[in-house]
């Protein structure tokens, strides 16, 4: 959308506050070009409209900052809820200011093993609201051209690259060998009785892998309390079947569900202190 301003105005569509049920959050967006769009607001009778709306003013016809849409029977929807849209003008001046305002929330995601699973989990995370370290102890195991922005890291031993990860990361735990595996498990559990700063950490493998190395692990000092949390095996259960692409969405589904939303709830404006859709609105989540 950024490299599309630079040539063509844009109307910026952004979800400003929600009511009740709707089809996006607050914050979610859409760029309207004369010809073409970017992203999503939710699709149905609501994004047409506001699509129509932000063609309107990229012809120049004046409107306000924003406008409330329910989503009843007028609107051919049946959600039941309120959104409030915000509409305004961009271009090449705003680029800046718009990577930074429109940047996606990214939780990091620390991945060791390159085998079937481990890129078929690169590119199903690859679009989602992820940042990915991709870890593995051999050479020659990752793609040559990664998908989206994955960073591919060499470690040996693979659990030396545990104290560095960012805080925050969820683990997937996946390497080619159970010894390799027990020492990135060991290594994390080690991180969060100092830190804590762990958010989830995942092991592939079947409840008997999970009881032998669990037994292990006691072994080395860990509690219950401890091996408590990981989660083994890994993905959203329910999901049957054992191929590497359905292995990695269940486990992609399982960590969306550990996502929550970091923005704060946006207030709707008043109508007295609408802004002239003319300019960008700068206001942020």
């Amino acid at each position: 959308m950024l490299e599309g301003l630079r040539a063509a105005p844009a109307c910026l569509v952004t979800v400003e506050s929600t009511q009740g049920s709707v089809p996006r959050e607050a914050g979610a967006w859409m760029a309207v070009f004369v010809e073409g769009l970017v992203g999503t607001i939710g699709g149905g009778h609501i994004e047409h409209q506001a699509i129509a709306e932000a063609r309107r003013r990229l012809g120049g016809v004046q409107g306000a900052a924003q406008l409330r849409y329910a989503l009843g029977p007028a609107l051919g929807q049946c959600c039941g809820g309120v959104v409030h849209l915000g509409f305004a003008l961009v271009g090449a001046q705003d680029v800046a200011d718009l990577k930074q305002r429109l940047a996606p929330a990214r939780h990091p995601v620390a991945l060791f093993g390159g085998g079937h699973v481990g890129h078929a989990l690169a590119r199903v995370l690859a679009p989602l609201p992820f940042v990915l370290t991709w870890i593995d102890s051999r050479d020659g195991v990752f793609p040559p051209h990664p998908p989206g922005d994955v960073v591919c890291e060499h470690s040996d031993p693979v659990h030396s690259a545990v104290p560095g990860l960012a805080p925050g990361s969820r683990v997937l735990v996946m390497s080619f060998s159970h010894a390799e595996d027990l020492e990135v498990v060991a290594a994390c559990l080690k991180r969060q009785r100092a830190q804590g700063d762990l958010s989830f950490i995942g092991l592939i493998g079947s409840r008997t892998k999970w009881a032998t190395f669990a037994s292990r692990l006691q072994g080395r000092g860990f509690t219950p309390h401890e091996l408590a949390q990981v989660t083994c095996p890994i993905g959203v259960p329910g999901i049957r079947g054992k191929e590497p692409e359905v292995i990695a969405v269940a486990v992609a589904a399982q960590l969306l569900q550990t996502v929550r939303d970091a923005r704060a709830p946006r207030q709707t404006q008043a109508p007295d202190q609408a802004m002239d859709c003319t300019h960008l609105v700068s206001r942020r989540p």
